[in-house]
């Protein structure tokens, strides 16, 4: 395998921020070692795959998070105030990540900015034990084909915030790409994590814009959104690939999210038909596909198995990207069920892919390929595409 090694200084942070488990290892070996995960877990569970076919490399190593929440905190118990990650194997402790080679240095910057600011004006952060203090996350996107960004503080609902200084702050910043919108962000539920009670937005909107396969996508400040847009075009790209003409057919999307794949479908398909547990994720594929002037899609909010029960349609195709859990039984049933010629499995997590892999081979589907994908250099996280072809009927009385 030819992969172009660029490799920076291992980062100041590697000994403490729990990131990125595979900092300082030669890139062909991270490949060699995520092929060879998705390997072993193929044989242990005895999967007849016609071909297990060579990982895809990731288009860039480094800078490449379009996404990243930090947390307000200190590293030591009641030492200066920090903003970044939770420290490895100690939780409670948050380690400032502001040379973090992962994402854009725009991010750096402005996280920089941001702790600068609230250390000047004594600000503190929300303690989790006392649930008391103001500062809490802070989140910033970026639009990679549009060079926008959407800065979002997340504070409790104390008083004494300077809003108006924290946007002359931010837009003052000398930055590469574009500030088009500054959140806050009110919370004050006592878990450890960013929910919204009151979003306010203090200079311009609350999205930012992105494109992905030639398709416009307006994604909100907590819509979900694929964080490697480079790498996960190259794997949508080969996963749709593997589908032979479906020109005047219907293509089912299921677990379709915000509906990336699903509109790129509906370019070609007579129909495309989304169906994805979370309400807004669906609003938002909607709203994308109005903007994207597609309407041979249709987008379905609610549990893949009780929708497919309801939605009045039989697939010819069937594209399926769960999330890391995978596909359940009740689903897999469901889905095995049409009889369709071709299903596309794209997965976040090897292992439940391998399982669901195992249900399927077992119920008239033959595993024809899976190709892993290093979506994410540095981490452990590796991703796979599977074409599975139907060999049989599925049986009767399984259903």
């Amino acid at each position: 395998m030819n992969v172009e090694i660029r490799d920076m200084e291992i980062c100041r942070d590697s000994g403490l921020c729990g990131g990125c488990a595979y900092q300082g290892v030669p890139y062909e070996e991270q490949l060699a070692n995520k092929a060879g995960e998705v390997r072993g877990l193929l044989e242990r569970k005895d999967i007849d795959c016609g071909a297990l076919l060579d990982i895809e490399p990731a288009p860039d190593r480094y800078r490449y998070r379009n996404k990243m929440e930090y947390t307000f905190g200190d590293m030591e118990k009641d030492g200066p105030m920090t903003l970044g990650m939770h420290r490895k194997k100690h939780f409670m402790s948050i380690v400032t990540v502001d040379q973090c080679q992962l994402v854009h240095e725009d991010f750096n910057v402005i996280l920089r900015a941001v702790l600068d600011f609230v250390t000047e004006r004594g600000y503190s952060h929300y303690h989790k034990r006392t649930h008391k203090g103001l500062m809490r996350h802070l989140i910033i996107r970026r639009g990679v084909r549009t060079g926008e960004l959407l800065v979002n503080v997340v504070t409790s609902s104390e008083e004494g915030f300077d809003q108006d200084a924290f946007v002359s702050m931010i837009l003052g910043l000398p930055l590469e790409n574009r500030v088009v919108g500054v959140l806050r962000t009110i919370n004050d539920r006592l878990a450890d994590a960013v929910y919204c009670d009151e979003l306010r937005i203090l200079y311009g909107r609350d999205y930012y814009m992105e494109e992905i396969l030639g398709l416009k996508f307006k994604v909100s400040a907590f819509s979900f959104f694929q964080t490697n847009v480079e790498a996960v075009e190259k794997l949508y790209s080969y996963g749709l690939s593997l589908l032979d003409d479906f020109a005047d057919k219907t293509v089912f999307d299921l677990y379709c999210g915000t509906g990336t794949i699903t509109q790129t479908l509906a370019r070609k398909a007579k129909k495309a038909v989304g169906i994805e547990l979370v309400e807004e994720a669906v609003e938002a594929a909607r709203a994308n596909a109005a903007l994207n002037g597609l309407d041979n899609c249709r987008f379905i909010a609610g549990d893949v198995f009780q929708a497919l029960k309801t939605v009045g349609e039989k697939p010819d195709v069937i594209v399926v990207d769960p999330p890391r859990v995978g596909m359940s039984p009740e689903a897999l049933d469901k889905i095995i069920s049409y009889g369709v010629d071709q299903i596309v499995y794209i997965s976040c997590n090897p292992k439940s892919l391998v399982n669901n892999l195992y249900y399927m081979q077992h119920y008239g589907y033959r595993v024809e390929s899976v190709k892993p994908f290093d979506n994410f250099p540095g981490t452990k996280h590796c991703e796979a595409v599977s074409l599975l072809s139907r060999k049989k009927p599925a049986p009767s009385g399984i259903f």
